[in-house]
């Protein structure tokens, strides 16, 4: 089976512009934002509580610390949000009414809670109808892991960042596209 998708800068703009246009678009550009600027996976993502999230005063955690249970591994690990992933997360937050931190994050278009399998489905046909040939709900995992490892971060951070026990997974995460290789011969 292939891997996922990385996608590229313009048809990460692609999804965004699309995602617009969508009945829940602020929902999913920040479902969207999340699996590209944190590399988390989609059943981590869909198991995400209020909690997870919000710091006591209700602003967005700069860290989530995720528990045995939610990580395919079953280690417990610290995603770290960038400023523009937190303020993405506050903006949807402020629509959302909240009764109990114990209250998933996301939810369908049917009120309920969304699977990693659902999720799943959804970023499948996210990039399907944005017109973006190849990608699946691992695409952004594979694109943060890629993006930052062109931007010289270590394969020992990427592996602690991904959750990856081997750096060898991580190894097989990052595309050399060529940009990359551009900005290496640079370097002679």
């Amino acid at each position: 089976m292939a891997q996922a998708k990385t996608l590229t800068p313009a048809e990460f703009d692609q999804v965004l512009r699309f995602i617009s246009t969508r009945k829940f678009a602020l929902r999913d550009r920040t479902l969207f934002l999340i699996s590209h600027w944190s590399g988390m996976r989609v059943g981590e993502i869909a198991s995400l509580k209020i909690r997870d999230v919000l710091n006591s005063d209700g602003s967005v955690k700069a860290e989530i610390r995720l528990s045995p249970e939610q990580t395919k591994g079953r280690h417990a690990r610290t995603v770290y949000l960038p400023k523009k992933l937190q303020d993405a997360i506050a903006d949807y937050i402020k629509c959302r009414c909240i009764n109990s931190a114990d209250e998933p994050v996301f939810y369908t278009g049917n009120g309920i809670g969304f699977t990693g399998n659902t999720l799943c489905q959804l970023f499948f046909w996210l990039y399907r109808k944005a017109g973006v040939a190849g990608a699946s709900s691992h695409s952004g995992r594979r694109s943060f892991i890629t993006s930052l490892a062109s931007k010289g971060i270590s394969v020992r951070v990427l592996a602690s960042m991904a959750g990856h026990r081997s750096i060898s997974t991580t190894m097989a995460y990052i595309d050399a596209n060529d940009d990359m290789k551009r900005q290496a011969v640079e370097l002679i």
